[in-house]
């Protein structure tokens, strides 16, 4: 099964970057920062999601990201789904901070129980089957609303939503250009998505 190990953030100031993903949030090597090449202005095409089991860690981390310099976009706040906010970290990436819980069950603490990159795509059935050649089971899909891909253990989940809904759930304008400012590292190899996603093959371990 293929599955990502890691995503690749691009930054203009790769150290300020890597300083906020570990003192904000504590991420590992799932999410990792190199240079950015190219520009980009607006929207550009995909969310980060960080799931907690209570609203209590969703508070945490998303204090803390906005203590280390992260916009707030919405502010976490209770909704028919569970508990959840928006930021956009320094460097331009937006994060979507959530649990499906409305009730807190322990004390607060930044424990991440997933990584989701949602992909916002402009023909759902395309990527779809794009991505189900590319070796990527399907665990749930609702039409052309939205995709959910099976991810092995601690591997970043790959979801699938069209592009101006995700815009609208991030609470920013649709409206993009330039680089999307992300690369995939999995074990799928090299390719481009129709979406202009790209996949880098997965990093051999040192």
């Amino acid at each position: 099964m293929t599955s990502i190990d890691s995503v690749i953030i691009e930054a203009d100031d790769t150290e300020a970057a890597a300083h906020f993903y570990a003192s904000a949030f504590g991420l590992g090597p799932q999410v990792r920062v190199q240079p950015a090449e190219e520009a980009s202005a607006g929207f550009r095409g995909f969310t980060l999601s960080l799931i907690t089991s209570q609203p209590a860690d969703v508070d945490a981390l998303f204090e803390a990201a906005v203590a280390e310099g992260a916009t707030a976009i919405k502010p976490a706040a209770k909704s028919l789904w569970g508990y959840g906010g928006v930021v956009q970290a320094p460097d331009g990436t937006i994060w979507q901070i959530a649990s499906s819980s409305k009730k807190n069950k322990e004390p607060a603490s930044k424990k991440v129980d997933d990584i989701v990159l949602l992909l916002g795509v402009a023909d759902m059935a395309e990527s779809k089957k794009f991505y189900v050649g590319q070796g990527v089971p399907v665990a749930k899909s609702f039409g052309s609303k939205y995709v959910e891909f099976e991810a092995g253990a601690g591997a970043v989940k790959l979801a699938l939503y069209k592009r101006r809904n995700l815009a609208k759930v991030a609470g920013v304008a649709p409206e993009g250009s330039g680089s999307h400012r992300i690369a995939v590292g999995g074990d799928a190899g090299a390719f481009t998505d129709p979406d202009g996603f790209t996949w880098e093959a997965r990093v051999p371990s040192a």
